[in-house]
């Protein structure tokens, strides 16, 4: 029988001095103690671990025993006493094992556990775990760093619930576990801060350095991926919980404001492998930028930050972090970058961002990652957010700074779509000009003449795909019609009339030109289909056909020629224009020479 094997040695065991334990006792321990638990004995094996005899036997050799318990205990339901009997073997062995191998035991069991299994096995092993920690002397602050590494390591690959249902149901346990490990290093964080107030000029730094890169690993993994919205119907959301308690440990420990200020400069592993220093990099740039999003958007952490800086000076500091979301295509990420930028932007006023700033990096890198989400990504919300935060950019900046940023965008952008809307803004910009009693000396003159041959432009010239780029044409011919009628060639305030020759040259001959060959294509185009359908069986013969240089998805011959009308339409739609600004410029220019004569 189990039991009386485990007694056998065990008698054997106590009549020896601890030094003459060899590894043969060991192994049997933990051969009969497994059994023990198999066979359904936790209650008589609790008997004797709990007996004052055995205690130097359990010292030594019960860390053996976590591998086989943990099974156990996962083997019975909830309500089982002998799972409970487990679960008080387990807290035995906490408080009467050698700490130092118990601690090694307890990691292997969390290391090894996979799957489903990985949140229930780090909540069972966390109150032992920590018991431990406590009791260690020496290493203290590695073990505590080794220990949240592995927990960590081993939520990572957990996906993290996203929408209100999967966070309510928290099918993993991932919830529930996040926020007990931070009940788990709770201890340790009280033993820094007190260290901290004993003493201003606090040296030991480890358990410090290792409890924040706990919190800078828990910023990219859950909290970068999690839903951090109020929730209707979530009274405590588990991943705002565990924001507030990530934000507090850095703030209790004075770490928050500089690490959204100063970019954390504290230890880092030093990489021979360039790859190695990559990740690393990567990973705190991550972190950082999900920390500045907690504070500027959602304002955990707000009650340690100092109201002195400047709005400016805010959306400077984020610029790099919000470049880093902005560069990710998860709705989850994405929006986080979208929402700080936003937040930064509405605490300034309007035109009151300097033109400097475009001198920096990221204040080009960031609107030309805007254009990218307005443009590919697949989500419409986003695409829309991305163009309202585009805009709230534009607005912000004094005069010159529009007149430099619409020249980067019409630049850069490659998208008619996209550059028809930077066009329609300096369209606003011309009007503000024109109407206001100051002088704008960028969207007058020489300025905008320089801007205008950006504008009144083909790509291409008459070869242009006018289909394709009908935004930006559109757009365009708005612009000149409206500078057209707006500004007298007697004042010439935009310079328009001075360049009119150049404008027609360059924009309005070309673009005639190809509106004729554009329309002229398309119109056999039509007239072969509907020849070619009349000699088809069926006008249901499904074709391919080409627009704007890519392929469409298969179509019958009627849904094509729906196509190619809608083409038509549209080249009428610029010829009107076109046809309207020529007359506008016939007939200012006719009365300016009446005038003149």
């Amino acid at each position: 029988m189990a039991v009386d094997e485990l007694q056998a040695i065990i008698q054997r065991c106590q009549i020896l001095e601890e030094a003459d334990f060899k590894g043969e006792d060991f192994n049997l321990f933990q051969v009969a103690g497994q059994k023990c638990l198999e066979d359904g004995y936790a209650a008589q094996l609790l008997e004797v671990i709990q007996n004052e005899k055995n205690k130097v036997i359990i010292k030594n050799m019960g860390w053996n025993l976590i591998s086989p318990l943990v099974r156990c205990i996962f083997m019975y339901k909830q309500e089982d006493d002998k799972r409970e009997h487990c679960l008080r073997i387990l807290d035995q062995l906490a408080q009467l094992c050698n700490p130092k191998e118990l601690f090694l035991g307890l990691l292997e069991q969390i290391e090894q556990t996979s799957g489903e299994q990985v949140c229930q096995t780090v909540m069972l092993l966390l109150q032992p775990l920590q018991t431990v920690l406590l009791k260690l002397q020496n290493k203290k602050a590695y073990s505590v760093g080794l220990s949240l590494a592995m927990i960590m390591n081993q939520l990572t690959p957990l996906p993290v619930p996203y929408t209100k249902q999967q966070i309510q149901e928290d099918k993993l346990g991932l919830c529930q576990c996040c926020n007990a490990v931070v009940d788990f290093a709770k201890p340790f964080v009280s033993e820094v801060v007190k260290n901290m107030e004993k003493s201003s000029e606090y040296n030991d730094m480890e358990l410090k350095e290792e409890l924040i890169k706990f919190c800078m690993q828990s910023l990219k993994y859950p909290l970068l991926a999690a839903q951090l919205e109020h929730l209707e119907g979530i009274e405590e959301h588990p991943f705002r919980q565990f924001a507030t308690e990530i934000t507090d440990i850095l703030c209790n420990m004075g770490e928050l404001i500089p690490l959204v200020f100063v970019h954390h400069k504290g230890k880092s592993p030093h990489w021979e492998n360039q790859e190695f220093a990559d990740i690393e990099r990567k990973n705190s740039a991550d972190s950082l930028a999900c920390l500045s999003y907690l504070m500027f958007v959602q304002h955990f952490g707000v009650e340690c930050f100092p109201v002195v800086f400047s709005p400016s000076y805010l959306l400077l500091c984020n610029m790099t972090h919000i470049e880093v979301l902005l560069k990710r295509t998860e709705e989850s990420v994405l929006s986080k970058g979208l929402d700080l930028f936003e937040s930064c932007l509405l605490r300034m006023e309007d035109n009151s961002l300097l033109h400097h700033y475009l001198e920096l990096r990221g204040f080009i890198n960031v609107p030309q990652d805007l254009v990218k989400i307005m443009t590919l990504c697949p989500m419409e919300h986003m695409r829309k957010k991305s163009l309202n935060v585009l805009q709230l950019f534009i607005d912000k900046f004094d005069t010159e700074g529009k007149y430099t940023l619409f020249r980067c965008l019409l630049k850069t952008s490659n998208h008619a779509g996209v550059e028809g809307y930077i066009i329609k803004n300096i369209k606003d910009q011309i009007h503000l000009a024109l109407t206001k009693e100051y002088d704008n000396i960028w969207f007058t003159g020489h300025h905008l003449i320089s801007l205008l041959d950006l504008v009144l432009s083909l790509p291409e010239g008459a070869e242009t795909d006018l289909l394709q780029n009908s935004d930006r044409v559109m757009a365009s011919l708005n612009l000149l019609r409206y500078l057209v009628i707006k500004d007298c060639e007697s004042d010439n305030q935009t310079g328009v009339w001075t360049t009119l020759g150049k404008i027609e040259q360059n924009f309005l001959k070309p673009l005639r030109v190809g509106l004729n060959m554009s329309k002229a294509h398309y119109e056999a185009e039509i007239k072969n289909k509907k020849e070619n359908r009349k000699e088809a069986h069926s006008s249901n013969t499904v074709c391919s056909v080409t627009v704007s240089g890519e392929k469409m998805p298969a179509m019958t011959t009627g849904m094509q020629l729906q196509v190619l009308h809608s083409a038509l339409f549209t080249f009428d739609l610029i010829e009107s224009v076109l046809a309207r600004v020529e007359e506008l410029i016939e007939v200012k220019t006719k009365a300016v020479m009446d005038e003149n004569s």
